[in-house]
């Protein structure tokens, strides 16, 4: 690689570890009881938030899933907030009220963190119609599971996206397994990319353990998204390292599988192309973990000195303030209840 490229690889490595390093320690403190509730981690899919993200631009927007804490992350939203949200405290990005599946950041245009499997699908073709219709040049980054394949927002978004060219990016991760269920055993058709050309929309699969080959076909389906080409579809074809949550047995594939994918760690992979060029100084890389484990710590350190929102305070951001006074007469005379 030359000097520029090997540095920006390096950048990808170093976003990738950050994901990986959070979250396992979001494990160990989830082990710990100090983070409840359901959790779903991202470890082995890092090449994908980190290739796609680095593509985009801040005028962008981000939609993700319940899998969601490594594109808040690389997205720009301090892992401190992330961390705090985590523990249910005010100091969270969401003030502890959304907790590891609901992250949302308004400053950084990062829009959940949603829990209905295919939710974000459709928030994604409001946002890209707003945009259309204000004529910004903006994308609107839609991350979504293979599982999502199967519901209907999944077909009724694409088909609006095509028919109205949204400038929607639309990245499938697809980990072969929706929970439990394996993509073979609930999709006659396994070619995901296949299903999204079948709206008229361009799509191609990409190795999702590779992130120069995720930032490339991003960077190339991005562009023409921003460019008025209408919505592109990358199914990236990645794996979880580990259960779907927390509380997952994991009794549905088999351990010589996950060991398979394992010596295609994204990390590794990445880490050992640099090594092999000369690009990748043992001094370095542990400046890089250095770094890494620093912000993860100083974000455990944030989260536990976190209080819990006041009781009074929780009505708000849920109720309006105002009184009735307030209100113009066409709002205080509307029909408290539709008519019987």
């Amino acid at each position: 690689m030359n000097a520029e490229r090997a540095e920006h690889a390096r950048g990808l490595l170093h976003q990738m570890l950050r994901v990986r390093r959070f979250e396992e320690k979001c494990v160990e403190l989830y082990s710990a009881a100090k983070i409840r509730g359901f959790m779903h981690v991202y470890i082995g899919e890092e090449a994908v938030a980190a290739g796609v993200l680095a593509t985009l631009e801040p005028e962008d927007a981000v939609v993700a899933t319940y899998r969601e804490h490594g594109h808040a992350l690389l997205r720009g939203v301090p892992a401190g907030a992330i961390l705090a949200e985590m523990y249910g405290f005010e100091q969270g990005c969401c003030r502890g009220r959304g907790g590891s599946m609901h992250l949302f950041d308004a400053a950084t245009r990062f829009f959940g963190g949603n829990a209905i499997v295919a939710g974000g699908l459709p928030l994604a073709i409001g946002l890209a119609l707003a945009d259309k219709m204000a004529g910004r040049s903006r994308v609107t980054a839609c991350f979504f599971g293979e599982g999502a394949v199967a519901e209907g927002a999944f077909h009724e978004s694409l088909n609006l996206a095509a028919l109205w060219r949204l400038p929607v990016l639309f990245c499938c991760e697809n980990n072969l397994y929706a929970m439990g269920t394996a993509l073979a055993r609930s999709e006659s058709q396994t070619d995901i990319a296949l299903k999204a050309a079948a709206y008229e929309i361009p799509a191609w699969p990409v190795d999702g353990m590779d992130v120069l080959a995720v930032e490339e076909a991003a960077r190339r389906a991005g562009a023409a998204v921003r460019g008025g080409a209408g919505p592109h579809f990358l199914e990236l074809r990645t794996y979880r390292f580990r259960a779907h949550s927390m509380y997952d047995p994991e009794r549905y594939r088999e351990k010589a599988e996950v060991a398979q994918w394992l010596e295609r760690d994204p990390i590794d992979l990445l880490r050992a192309t640099l090594e092999a060029a000369g690009d990748l100084p043992e001094p370095t890389w542990a400046e890089v973990q250095a770094s890494v484990d620093a912000e993860v710590q100083a974000a455990v350190a944030f989260a536990e000195a976190g209080t819990l929102e006041p009781v009074e305070e929780l009505t708000r951001h849920v109720y309006t303030d105002r009184d009735d006074t307030d209100r113009d007469d066409t709002e205080r005379n509307r029909p408290k209840r539709m008519p019987t």
